[in-house]
Protein backbone atom coordinates (compact mmCIF):
# COMPACT_ATOMS: atom_id res chain seq x y z
CA UNK A 1 0.00 0.00 0.00
CA UNK A 2 1.38 3.22 -1.02
CA UNK A 3 2.45 5.25 1.78
CA UNK A 4 -0.53 8.54 1.08
CA UNK A 5 -3.54 5.88 1.80
CA UNK A 6 -1.74 5.29 5.13
CA UNK A 7 -3.27 6.78 8.15
CA UNK A 8 -2.18 10.77 8.51
CA UNK A 9 -0.85 10.49 11.67
CA UNK A 10 1.79 7.20 10.47
CA UNK A 11 2.97 9.10 7.56
CA UNK A 12 6.33 10.02 8.27
CA UNK A 13 6.51 13.69 6.93
CA UNK A 14 3.07 14.26 8.73
CA UNK A 15 4.76 12.74 12.01
CA UNK A 16 7.52 14.22 11.82
CA UNK A 17 5.44 18.01 11.71
CA UNK A 18 3.18 16.52 14.50
CA UNK A 19 5.70 15.11 16.58
CA UNK A 20 9.07 16.41 16.03
CA UNK A 21 11.89 14.22 13.96
CA UNK A 22 13.42 12.85 17.48
CA UNK A 23 9.39 10.57 17.27
CA UNK A 24 10.40 9.17 14.01
CA UNK A 25 12.15 5.81 13.48
CA UNK A 26 15.33 5.51 11.47
CA UNK A 27 13.26 4.16 8.71
CA UNK A 28 11.00 6.78 9.05
CA UNK A 29 14.02 9.37 8.51
CA UNK A 30 15.11 7.45 5.84
CA UNK A 31 11.97 7.32 4.04
CA UNK A 32 11.65 10.89 4.24
CA UNK A 33 15.19 11.47 2.58
CA UNK A 34 14.03 8.55 -0.16
CA UNK A 35 10.81 10.15 -1.03
CA UNK A 36 9.50 7.64 -2.74
CA UNK A 37 10.21 3.42 -2.70
CA UNK A 38 10.38 1.39 -6.13
CA UNK A 39 8.03 -0.87 -7.42
CA UNK A 40 6.49 -2.97 -5.02
CA UNK A 41 7.99 -1.21 -2.23
CA UNK A 42 6.93 1.87 -0.30
CA UNK A 43 9.36 4.24 0.69
CA UNK A 44 9.81 2.98 4.42
CA UNK A 45 9.64 -0.90 3.03
CA UNK A 46 12.86 0.69 0.84
CA UNK A 47 14.27 2.44 4.20
CA UNK A 48 14.13 -0.79 6.05
CA UNK A 49 15.38 -2.77 3.41
CA UNK A 50 18.65 -0.24 3.11
CA UNK A 51 19.01 -0.44 6.32
CA UNK A 52 19.26 -3.86 6.75
CA UNK A 53 21.53 -4.02 4.32
CA UNK A 54 23.87 -1.58 5.32
CA UNK A 55 23.54 -2.78 9.19
CA UNK A 56 22.67 0.57 10.29
CA UNK A 57 21.32 3.93 9.40
CA UNK A 58 25.27 5.13 10.47
CA UNK A 59 26.77 2.76 7.79
CA UNK A 60 24.42 3.92 4.92
CA UNK A 61 25.24 7.38 5.88
CA UNK A 62 28.98 6.83 6.07
CA UNK A 63 29.17 4.63 3.12
CA UNK A 64 31.32 5.07 -0.17
CA UNK A 65 30.12 6.65 -3.19
CA UNK A 66 30.83 3.60 -4.75
CA UNK A 67 28.42 1.11 -2.18
CA UNK A 68 25.79 4.20 -1.66
CA UNK A 69 25.46 4.06 -4.92
CA UNK A 70 25.03 0.36 -5.67
CA UNK A 71 22.44 -0.38 -3.37
CA UNK A 72 18.33 -0.56 -4.85
CA UNK A 73 16.51 3.12 -5.02
CA UNK A 74 19.69 5.12 -4.59
CA UNK A 75 22.04 6.62 -6.91
CA UNK A 76 24.37 9.80 -7.96
CA UNK A 77 21.48 12.14 -6.96
CA UNK A 78 20.59 10.65 -3.47
CA UNK A 79 24.42 10.36 -2.64
CA UNK A 80 24.72 13.92 -3.81
CA UNK A 81 21.54 15.00 -1.61
CA UNK A 82 23.07 13.26 1.32
CA UNK A 83 26.08 14.47 1.14
CA UNK A 84 24.71 18.37 1.23
CA UNK A 85 22.55 17.11 4.08
CA UNK A 86 26.24 15.95 6.16
CA UNK A 87 27.33 19.46 5.33
CA UNK A 88 25.10 21.24 6.28
CA UNK A 89 25.10 19.63 9.49
CA UNK A 90 28.81 20.16 10.39
CA UNK A 91 28.22 23.49 8.77
CA UNK A 92 25.65 24.00 11.39
CA UNK A 93 27.84 22.74 14.46
CA UNK A 94 30.78 24.57 13.37
CA UNK A 95 28.46 27.73 13.73
CA UNK A 96 27.48 27.47 16.74
CA UNK A 97 31.17 27.12 17.68
CA UNK A 98 31.42 30.50 16.06
CA UNK A 99 29.07 32.30 18.50
CA UNK A 100 31.75 32.30 21.62
CA UNK A 101 34.31 31.63 23.57
CA UNK A 102 35.61 28.02 22.55
CA UNK A 103 36.76 26.45 25.48
CA UNK A 104 33.36 27.58 27.56
CA UNK A 105 31.57 25.07 24.65
CA UNK A 106 33.69 21.66 25.50
CA UNK A 107 30.53 19.49 23.86
CA UNK A 108 30.18 21.84 21.32
CA UNK A 109 33.75 21.37 20.41
CA UNK A 110 33.61 17.45 20.73
CA UNK A 111 30.34 17.60 18.72
CA UNK A 112 31.73 19.18 15.78
CA UNK A 113 34.38 16.44 15.51
CA UNK A 114 32.90 13.96 16.16
CA UNK A 115 31.16 15.20 12.73
CA UNK A 116 34.20 15.85 11.18
CA UNK A 117 36.31 13.29 11.89
CA UNK A 118 34.18 10.30 13.01
CA UNK A 119 33.85 8.68 9.65
CA UNK A 120 37.15 8.57 8.12
CA UNK A 121 38.18 5.00 7.86
CA UNK A 122 42.21 6.37 8.07
CA UNK A 123 43.57 8.27 10.98
CA UNK A 124 43.05 12.17 10.41
CA UNK A 125 44.50 15.07 12.05
CA UNK A 126 43.56 18.56 12.40
CA UNK A 127 43.60 21.65 14.40
CA UNK A 128 40.92 24.19 15.67
CA UNK A 129 42.64 27.19 15.50
CA UNK A 130 41.97 30.15 17.96
CA UNK A 131 42.19 33.85 18.21
CA UNK A 132 43.72 35.36 21.70
CA UNK A 133 40.19 35.78 23.32
CA UNK A 134 39.97 31.31 22.33
CA UNK A 135 37.17 32.52 19.63
CA UNK A 136 37.23 29.95 16.58
CA UNK A 137 39.12 30.67 13.30
CA UNK A 138 38.88 27.62 11.28
CA UNK A 139 39.39 24.27 11.42
CA UNK A 140 41.60 22.65 9.33
CA UNK A 141 42.64 18.91 8.71
CA UNK A 142 45.96 18.72 8.11
CA UNK A 143 47.44 14.97 7.70
CA UNK A 144 45.88 12.02 7.01
CA UNK A 145 47.34 8.75 7.58
CA UNK A 146 46.80 4.92 7.91
CA UNK A 147 44.66 2.47 9.37
CA UNK A 148 46.71 3.38 12.91
CA UNK A 149 48.64 6.62 12.67
CA UNK A 150 49.21 9.51 10.96
CA UNK A 151 52.51 10.98 10.59
CA UNK A 152 52.21 14.70 12.01
CA UNK A 153 54.95 17.77 11.57
CA UNK A 154 55.24 19.90 14.01
CA UNK A 155 56.80 22.41 11.34
CA UNK A 156 53.41 22.66 9.49
CA UNK A 157 51.27 22.45 12.64
CA UNK A 158 53.11 26.01 13.20
CA UNK A 159 53.37 26.98 9.38
CA UNK A 160 49.58 27.20 9.28
CA UNK A 161 48.74 28.47 13.13
CA UNK A 162 51.08 31.82 11.72
CA UNK A 163 48.93 32.15 8.92
CA UNK A 164 45.71 32.37 10.94
CA UNK A 165 47.54 34.68 12.94
CA UNK A 166 45.94 32.06 15.89
CA UNK A 167 46.95 32.50 19.39
CA UNK A 168 45.85 29.46 20.67
CA UNK A 169 44.38 25.90 19.38
CA UNK A 170 42.80 22.59 20.33
CA UNK A 171 44.65 19.37 18.39
CA UNK A 172 42.18 16.57 16.97
CA UNK A 173 42.17 13.21 15.86
CA UNK A 174 40.44 10.16 15.49
CA UNK A 175 41.52 6.57 16.01
CA UNK A 176 39.57 4.25 13.37
CA UNK A 177 39.68 1.59 15.54
CA UNK A 178 36.91 3.47 17.84
CA UNK A 179 38.41 3.03 20.59
CA UNK A 180 39.12 6.91 21.61
CA UNK A 181 42.00 6.37 24.73
CA UNK A 182 45.21 8.26 24.00
CA UNK A 183 48.36 6.05 22.89
CA UNK A 184 51.82 6.91 24.08
CA UNK A 185 52.18 8.08 20.30
CA UNK A 186 49.39 10.67 20.85
CA UNK A 187 51.46 11.64 24.50
CA UNK A 188 54.47 11.95 22.67
CA UNK A 189 53.24 14.09 19.59
CA UNK A 190 51.04 16.83 21.96
CA UNK A 191 54.04 17.10 23.74
CA UNK A 192 56.07 18.04 20.98
CA UNK A 193 53.63 19.98 19.69
CA UNK A 194 53.39 22.16 22.35
CA UNK A 195 57.24 22.60 22.94
CA UNK A 196 57.37 23.84 18.55
CA UNK A 197 54.36 26.32 19.25
CA UNK A 198 55.38 27.71 22.44
CA UNK A 199 58.23 29.47 20.74
CA UNK A 200 56.03 31.40 18.59
CA UNK A 201 53.79 31.96 21.31
CA UNK A 202 50.56 29.86 20.54
CA UNK A 203 49.21 28.17 23.38
CA UNK A 204 47.89 24.52 22.87
CA UNK A 205 44.99 24.45 24.79
CA UNK A 206 43.61 20.69 24.60
CA UNK A 207 44.29 17.27 22.50
CA UNK A 208 40.87 15.63 21.74
CA UNK A 209 40.79 12.28 20.62
CA UNK A 210 37.55 11.08 18.75
CA UNK A 211 36.52 7.26 19.08
CA UNK A 212 33.31 5.80 18.11
CA UNK A 213 31.07 6.14 21.14
CA UNK A 214 32.84 9.05 23.12
CA UNK A 215 35.93 12.14 22.81
CA UNK A 216 38.96 11.96 25.39
CA UNK A 217 39.75 15.03 26.33
CA UNK A 218 43.73 15.62 27.38
CA UNK A 219 43.05 19.24 28.92
CA UNK A 220 40.03 17.00 31.29
CA UNK A 221 42.48 14.18 32.03
CA UNK A 222 44.89 16.31 32.95
CA UNK A 223 47.58 15.51 30.70
CA UNK A 224 48.33 18.70 29.64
Amino acid sequence: MSISHWPEAERPREKLLLQGAQALSDAELLAIFLRTGVQGKSAVDLARELLHRFGSLRALLESDQQGFCAARGLGQAKYAQLQAVLEMGRRHLFSQLLKGEAMTRPQQVKAYLTARLRHHSREVFGCLFLDNQHQVICFEELFQGSLTAAAVYPREVVVRALAHNAAALILAHNHPSGVAEPSQSDLGITERLQKALALVEVRVLDHMVVGDAEVVSFAERGLL
